[in-house]
């Protein structure tokens, strides 16, 4: 565990960059590890998918790709487009949540 400084707060993270405490989360925050992970700006389409996980984490743990696809209507090429090379990871990374349960 160690801290991090993101968008001027100190945040608690795993050995991965992963948010310990969720309720640290702010968008903010968000756009700022957005930018970490290559995606220069949050559009409405980003914010859907990081608004269903944060709403639909049980216990931090950020919800799988099956259930991301299925809450919020977009296709897995979809959510590619939006958060390239894996998108369950970096969206679980950008709502401040847990790593996906499978994700290497």
């Amino acid at each position: 565990m160690s801290t991090k400084v993101i968008a001027g707060k100190s945040i608690q993270v795993n050995d991965e960059g992963f948010m310990l405490n969720p309720g640290e989360w702010t968008k903010e925050i968000a756009a700022e590890i957005a930018k970490e992970e290559g995606i220069p700006e949050l559009t409405a389409g980003h914010w859907k998918v990081i608004d269903f996980c944060r709403q639909n984490a049980g216990d931090g743990k950020s919800p799988t790709l099956r259930t991301i696809t299925n809450g919020t209507g977009l296709s897995t090429k979809e959510l590619f487009t939006l958060f390239p090379k894996g998108p369950a990871k970096k969206v679980a990374h950008i709502a401040g949540l847990g790593k996906p349960e499978g994700c290497v």
